[in-house]
Order: C-alpha cells, then structure tokens, then sequence
C-alpha cells in the first residue's frame, strides 16, 4: 500500500512554520511569524489558514510540536512559551475538526528525538536522547525504539534539574552567555571561527558546564547516541573538548568510550519530528493502517 504524506507543524513563539511530509522528506513548506501577542481563536486561525497552504486530500495526520506543557492524550497545551493568549488551549480538537484528520501534539524537544529517530541521525538505533541547545535546554528521549514522555509528558525535562544554585538551564544553554559574557551565543561562536581567544574561552567554559549536562544525561538514560540540535550546537567543535573534560569524571569510562555524540544535520528537523509524532507506535501515534502502511 502506498504511503500518505503527513503534516508537521513547528509553531514557535516567533515563527510558525509547516511541512508536508512525504516518504521522509519535505515535500512542500510554508512559514510566516507567529501572531504571539494576538487573542487565542486569532492564532488558532492563523495556524490553520497556514496548514492550509500546503495541505492536500492525501494527507493522513497532521503532527505538531508547541514549546510548552502538553497534555498528549487530549492534545491540550499549555502556557506556551511567548504566545500569553494561549494559557490552555484544546489544539489538537480544533485542527481535528478543521481538517478532518487524526492530530498528535507534543513539545518541541520531544519532536526533536523523534524526528532525528525517524528521519535523521538516530536511524537504526533504539536508545537515543535529543538534546536541543538555544536560548533554553529541552530534552526528548527515545528509549527501546520509542519516544518515553512519562506519565505527564515530563520526562526528560534535564534542563530545568537543579544544578549548582540554579538549574542546568541556567549554566548550559544560550542565556548564560549574554548574562555572563555581555554577548549573543552567535557572536561568540563568529568570533570563535576567527580565533578571538575571550571566544574560545568563553566556549571552553560553556563545555565544562555541559559535560555536567551529559554526565546527568548517561546516568539516568544509559543512550547508545545524543544528538544535539538547537543554535548553540553549532559551536560543538568550539566547546566539545571542555565538555570532555568534565566528562572524565563520568564512573563508567568503557561506556563513555561507546557513547556517539552528533550534532543534527537536517534543516528542517522540526516539521519532521512533528509529523514522526505521528508514527510512534505508542499512545497518541497513529495506526500503520492510517498511514498506509
């Protein structure tokens, strides 16, 4: 039987943005900022007036990953993230009746794991943590070849765990470097391709404080692969060696030396790993026979 397209949707605070989905790549894709200060039902629209531009009869599902709290049984989110309107919204409801199509939500770092899962770099295993490094640090966790979100769609929360005086957020993701350093995350990674030492230190030191990250993340998930994502895991090669560094305080060394860690290579991983939500042989994951499969 042939396969069906699927539709992933990226809504973040700033941008929305929504792919067709067909046999693992992006078909069609449309975008246009966020109406993030609009009423409720006015974003709602929006969404809609924009899936609409690449939707099509053959379309099975419809995937959509939200930077906030999700209730995925009933695709209800919540308080997401730069959108104040939008404090409990029934989403996954009204794009049901809309497009009369089956509709799974989920947050934005589980779309990530599942998507490089499916789609992407984590291809061919089954035990696999998506780390998405930006302005905050998200989680998604893929254990036993399927997506694990606990039962209030919480698990892998690592970057709001205490840490320190605060959380591994607050060391570890793109906000300490202009509350620290007085500089934007991309500034000192451009600056760090030019050979500016205050760079190179700056990121040496911000891989010191992740490989606490990772050290957090081998001992509670035990994965065979992490795959970074997010604007700051552009600076990998930058602050990989610090991040080592830490790690060599990791107890278990024969399964560090297995550990692969990757940075996520594709583009448009977001619209992927929302439509892969629908895939997930898993509650709020679609039948194959629904996808004609």
């Amino acid at each position: 039987m042939e396969s069906k397209s699927l539709i992933g949707v990226d809504l973040g605070g700033t941008n929305m943005r929504v792919g067709r989905i067909k046999d693992g790549r992006v078909a069609a894709l449309a975008s246009r900022p966020t109406p993030a200060t609009a009423p409720e039902e006015a974003v709602l629209e929006a969404l809609a007036a924009l899936i609409a531009e690449v939707f099509t009869s053959e379309v099975a599902a419809i995937g959509v990953g939200v930077p906030s709290v999700v209730d995925e049984s009933q695709g209800i989110v919540y308080h997401v993230e730069n959108i104040p309107s939008w404090q409990e919204v029934r989403l996954g409801e009204f794009l049901m009746k809309r497009f009369e199509r089956p509709v799974c939500v989920n947050n934005d770092a589980n779309c990530f794991a599942v998507g490089e899962f499916h789609f992407g770099q984590g291809q061919g295993f089954r035990h696999v943590i998506g780390l998405v490094v930006g302005t905050g640090l998200g989680a998604g966790v893929i254990m036993n070849g399927q997506l694990y979100t606990g039962s209030n769609c919480g698990a892998g929360e690592l970057g709001t765990m205490p840490y320190r005086d605060h959380t591994f957020e607050y060391y570890a993701s793109g906000q300490a470097f202009e509350r620290d350093h007085g500089l934007a995350g991309s500034v000192v990674h451009s600056l760090a391709m030019k050979g500016d030492p205050r760079a190179l230190e700056i990121l040496a030191s911000f891989g010191r404080e992740f490989g606490q990250v990772i050290m957090a993340t081998l001992y509670a998930f035990d994965p065979e692969l992490i795959i970074l994502g997010g604007s700051v895991s552009k600076a990998f090669p930058f602050f990989e060696t610090g991040m080592r560094q830490t790690l060599g305080a990791y107890s278990y060394q024969h399964a560090l030396r297995r550990l692969l860690i990757r940075v996520s290579e594709e583009p448009h991983i977001a619209v992927l790993g929302a439509a892969a939500l629908c895939l997930e042989t898993r509650p709020g994951g679609l039948p194959a026979s629904v996808l004609g499969r």
